[in-house]
């Protein structure tokens, strides 16, 4: 008698945005200024396309429809680790979720959610 276990991992790798070859973070002189509002609890995996890194307690995710979510990271992280891109463990409701998900990075840091923020552009002609 024998038994047999299969496992199935998944992982999903979220590349960082770039124009041309500049690196992740943003210079200041191109940062286009964004106003936090109240965000969601969870954001579908399916919709995020990239991400970014623009504030050093968080990581911006741009969805297909273009709309932006700042992932604020928990205390004591820094979103510098996660320059090239970062990997997450999507759970089976398909979501990632604040106070339940983290981020990986390929060095290996590992950081959670706090929250999610719902970044919003703000006209500079006002």
């Amino acid at each position: 008698m024998a038994q047999l276990t299969i496992q199935q991992r998944i992982i999903i790798r979220v590349p960082m945005a770039k124009k041309g070859r500049a690196p992740a973070r943003i210079a200041p002189e191109e940062q286009q200024a964004w106003e936090e509002k109240k965000g969601p609890r969870c954001v579908a995996l399916r919709s995020i396309r990239g991400a970014s890194i623009v504030v050093g307690n968080g990581v911006d995710l741009i969805l297909a429809d273009n709309h932006r979510y700042r992932a604020r990271l928990e205390k004591g992280c820094d979103s510098d680790g996660f320059y090239s891109g970062f990997y997450v463990e999507p759970d089976d409701d398909g979501s990632l979720c604040s106070g339940r998900d983290e981020l990986q990075a390929r060095s290996g840091l590992s950081c959670g959610i706090d929250s999610f923020r719902r970044l919003i552009p703000i006209d500079e002609e006002d």
